[in-house]
């Protein structure tokens, strides 16, 4: 379920078929270039595509979903524990039996006791097994793509703008009714074993640009659960396109770094853009 999330990252119902991870987005005194990311990588195989590189090096300012050099660790926990915590009901009374059993067996699998699980909602469940089975694959959050770009922003002296806040972020998924919640939970438990196998088919998708293949890999689990895919694309996007606008209006170039899955679809910020009258051609990768 990385696949779902924390790449927040890839799906497709195509109108743009070209082999670029970068777009470029032209207004009348400058370029926003829209990257696809991918929120993690392993360590042997983070470098990005070039087309990344001929994008910084045109911006002046970076965007990401949220401006990480301003994340306040405290504030994250403080969020988690206020946010991510069960109310009035169990873990076992939400999930049911077999979800309940079969989360044990995963979280025995992967070195977490049930006893520090119980009292987190479903979503935060999710996100903790999903980074925990991620990084015992080799995948590491600071060799993905937003961590490499901010680490480079920082030592250029470019300023570094978010889309949005943490809590609007994880907002969209505590917001989730707790059926859906249990569902995402159960969904990222039945994903689990083969992650490493599709997560490697979906990077090599990634580094291609290979639009096409990128949704034939992840549309299906979206198209049975439209309500995350509301929540992590649809209304998100419809609160970044205006912000992009903005930037357009500006005299100076942009990099908008978002996961891939925000880019593309009938509903993604390129399909958005071009209902906007605004055009997008590929960098060259």
């Amino acid at each position: 379920m990385r696949r779902n999330l924390a790449a927040l990252c890839l799906l497709c119902s195509l109108s743009a078929h070209a082999q670029s991870p970068v777009w470029a987005l032209h207004g009348s005194h400058n370029t926003v270039y829209l990257a696809e990311s991918v929120h993690l990588l392993k360590a042997d195989q983070a470098t990005l595509p070039a087309a990344f590189d001929e994008a910084y090096g045109h911006a002046k300012t970076i965007v990401m979903e949220i401006d990480l050099s301003s994340l306040d660790p405290t504030a994250v926990q403080e969020f988690m524990l206020e946010h991510g915590t069960l109310k009035g009901t169990t873990l076992r009374q939400l999930l049911g039996p077999r979800p309940y059993e079969k989360l044990t067996t995963e979280a025995g699998r992967l070195g977490l006791p049930m006893e520090g699980l119980e009292q987190l909602a479903p979503w935060a469940i999710a996100l903790s097994l999903t980074d925990l089975e991620y990084l015992q694959l080799g995948y590491d959050p600071d060799q993905g793509v937003e961590m490499q770009i901010e680490r480079r922003a920082q030592k250029d002296h470019k300023p570094i703008l978010g889309l949005e806040t943490l809590e609007q972020q994880l907002g969209q998924l505590e917001g989730l009714t707790s059926a859906q919640q249990a569902r995402f939970l159960e969904l990222t438990l039945d994903d689990m074993h083969d992650a490493d196998h599709d997560t490697d088919e979906l990077m090599r998708a990634w580094r291609r640009g290979d639009t096409e293949r990128l949704a034939d890999l992840m549309s299906r689990e979206y198209r049975e659960f439209p309500e995350l895919y509301r929540a992590l694309v649809t209304e998100r996007n419809a609160r970044w396109l205006p912000q992009i606008e903005r930037f357009l209006r500006d005299d100076r170039d942009y990099m908008v770094v978002v996961g891939a899955l925000h880019l593309v679809g009938r509903e993604g910020l390129l399909e958005l853009a071009r209902h906007a009258g605004i055009s997008a051609v590929p960098v060259r990768n």
